[in-house]
């Protein structure tokens, strides 16, 4: 193993445990007094946190869950003199990604995973994210439905990933990987959707 793999392999590790810092929990149980394992869908996730403990917390949670994708990405790159879009970096974004959906912290029960997707995204493929951005907004405009807007905004990355960058790039890969994961976490909304239960936001009147 080189001394650039020995570098690379440490970012990982590292990453993955900046990712499973559970900041929607720590805000929820510090700043607002509540456990948002315990109410609403349980999930620790920035939506969750806006619907159980205000909406500026749930914000305040995006945008941290968000950082810890993207931070690693740009260390990962800046450290290892790399492209934002090559291996490492896009390793380091799904290890942070892998952390906040399985952190060691919380027995590997974290949350679903978007806005970390998101900001790991944002430093590997900026404009191709900004696209799946609008995708979320659209769907969201048209469904009031967080989990199905964030589904078609995944979908719409990787399949954006495959054909801006190829099928074999790490980018790619990595983003097949999250809408995989992402699919498997949103099972129980989807169940919902087909039931036509799933929560809207704003609710319904």
């Amino acid at each position: 193993m080189t001394g650039e793999d020995r570098l690379g392999w440490a970012i990982v590790a590292a990453s993955y445990l900046l990712g499973s810092i559970p900041f929607g929990l720590l805000l929820g149980r510090f700043v607002a007094g509540v456990d948002v394992r315990e109410e609403g869908s349980g999930n620790i996730g920035a939506t969750n946190v806006a619907r159980t403990a205000g909406r500026r917390l749930g914000v305040l949670t995006l945008v941290l869950d968000a950082a810890k994708g993207a931070i690693p990405v740009g260390v990962a790159a800046w450290v290892l003199g790399v492209p934002h879009d090559s291996a490492w970096p896009a390793a380091a974004g799904l290890a942070a990604f892998l952390g906040h959906v399985f952190p060691v912290w919380l027995r590997f029960r974290g949350g679903k995973g978007v806005a970390t997707a998101l900001g790991a995204f944002l430093a590997l493929t900026p404009w191709l994210t900004l696209g799946a951005a609008m995708v979320f907004g659209a769907a969201f405009a048209a469904s009031k439905v967080v989990s199905v807007s964030s589904l078609a905004a995944t979908a719409a990355l990787a399949v954006g990933a495959a054909v801006v960058h190829g099928k074999s790039a790490p980018v790619t890969q990595v983003a097949l990987f999250v809408l995989l994961v992402i699919v498997v976490r949103h099972q129980s909304n989807i169940r919902r959707m087909l039931r036509g239960e799933e929560s809207r936001l704003p609710p319904r009147p």
